[in-house]
């Protein structure tokens, strides 16, 4: 619902092919901040379950 919502906020001020561009930076930045969280050993959940997690959090 969040992600949505969101999106339907970017779509007003930006076209669809710009708002597309600011989704996939979103997901590049949340798939970053994984990827370091597991390399730094601050987690011991994987890369799947921080994604769910991610996502879950997102349609709250």
């Amino acid at each position: 619902m969040a992600r949505k919502k969101l999106f339907l906020q970017v779509n007003h001020f930006f076209p669809k092919s710009e708002a597309a561009n600011v989704e996939q930076r979103q997901i590049d930045w949340i798939k970053a901040k994984i990827e370091r969280g597991e390399e730094s050993g601050f987690t011991a959940d994987t890369k799947a379950q921080i994604l769910a997690q991610s996502k879950s959090l997102l349609d709250s």
